[in-house]
């Protein structure tokens, strides 16, 4: 390996490429970070911004509990927002209800608040049958944190990262660029649902594909709502929660009452930016390429549903997005591709959630 070469290189400058930058400084490593865009405009800025960390199990749980201390001391010494705030979900129906008891009793009051109809209405201006508070979970400021950390790394002796740079190829010793070779005695890809443009194979093995996601900013004049909000709906999706009786009993329900939810793989959660402004969502659709289209229909159900949530005045709909991340079976995807090349992903949605604590993972596996 040549002088000019680095200890490790990038290949994504998203949360999770970002994170194991961060965690390659924290070991005295030189990195370089490599990204085919100017800046961060993925999966790493169309999501909630929500550190989802009590409704994980197993490997998730372990990554998202380290995660949680490194995000609060990025956000202070990067200077981005990180709200120590907490998820409140609401319960509307006895089965919901039941799901949370259940969750509480297994992980303890610590972990899990249960709370009454009132003490829900306390914290979000929607009725509800009962409710729990996950106070370990947090909110970033998902639209600056990966830009904050970014610049955050550049001013770190040793790193360097390299925007507009599209990657052509990887192999042992260096990753091949349309501005040139960079050469690093390891090379990480985080390049996220675009990894089978670069290593088809790996995402071929993994049955790699690209979940599609419809999202809305609602504003919400007069409305502030401090924790991150999860539903019935959100029960079905986050293991910790979906391993309960009460949510397959609420899934057999809505297969008779709600198939419109079940079809659209809803997650009907929000939170809110820091103008003020609700980010709302999501439907889930899949695929290795998905159709260039939104279907109006399913921002419809979304906006009826958070309208049926809320107990307040109008919400208009400022945007509309699609986010997308790589989807496949389990929750992260770690290969070795060639010696000193490894692709890594979350391939399930929880990247935000995860990354800053399975990068010392894949950095000790090196």
């Amino acid at each position: 390996m040549d002088a000019t070469s680095v200890d490790v290189a990038i290949v994504g400058g998203g949360i999770v490429g970002l994170a194991h930058a961060v965690e390659a400084v924290a070991r005295g490593l030189s990195v370089t970070v490599i990204d085919r865009d100017e800046r961060a405009v993925g999966a790493s800025v169309r999501n909630f911004g929500h550190a989802c960390i009590t409704a994980q199990t197993g490997e998730a749980l372990s990554f998202a509990l380290a995660a949680r201390d490194t995000w609060l001391r990025l956000g202070r010494e990067a200077g981005f927002g990180v709200a120590e705030c907490g998820t409140v979900v609401i319960a509307r129906s006895a089965e919901e209800s039941a799901a949370l008891e259940e969750l509480a009793a297994r992980r303890g009051s610590d972990d899990v608040v249960l709370l009454t109809a009132a003490e829900v209405a306390a914290l979000v201006p929607a009725p509800a049958r009962s409710g729990a508070l996950f106070p370990l979970d947090l909110r970033v400021d998902q639209r600056r944190a990966a830009g904050a950390l970014a610049d955050w790394l550049t001013d770190r002796p040793g790193v360097r990262m390299r925007w507009s740079t599209p990657v052509l190829g990887v192999e042992p010793g260096v990753a091949r660029t349309a501005r040139g070779d960079v050469r690093a005695r390891q090379i990480v890809v985080c390049a996220g649902h675009n990894l089978d443009r670069l290593l088809p194979e790996v995402a071929d093995e993994a049955g790699m594909r690209r979940c599609v996601l419809q999202m809305l900013q609602l504003r919400a004049p007069g409305v502030r709502i401090e924790p991150a909000v999860l539903t019935g709906s959100s029960m079905l999706r986050y293991p910790a929660l979906s391993a309960t009786a009460g949510a397959a009993a609420l899934r057999e329900r809505w297969a008779r009452e709600r198939p419109d939810l079940l079809d659209a793989v809803v997650n009907h959660m929000l939170t809110q930016l820091p103008g003020g402004d609700l980010v709302v969502g999501d439907t889930h659709a899949y695929a290795r390429t998905p159709e260039p289209w939104n279907e109006e229909a399913l921002d419809d159900l979304l906006l009826a549903e958070t309208r049926a949530l809320l107990d307040t005045g109008p919400l208009t709909v400022v945007r509309r997005w699609r986010g997308v991340y790589a989807s496949a079976e389990g929750e992260f995807l770690r290969a070795r591709v060639a010696p000193g090349v490894t692709a890594v992903a979350v391939t399930s949605g929880i990247g935000m959630t995860t990354a800053f604590g399975l990068a010392p993972a894949v950095l000790d596996s090196l």
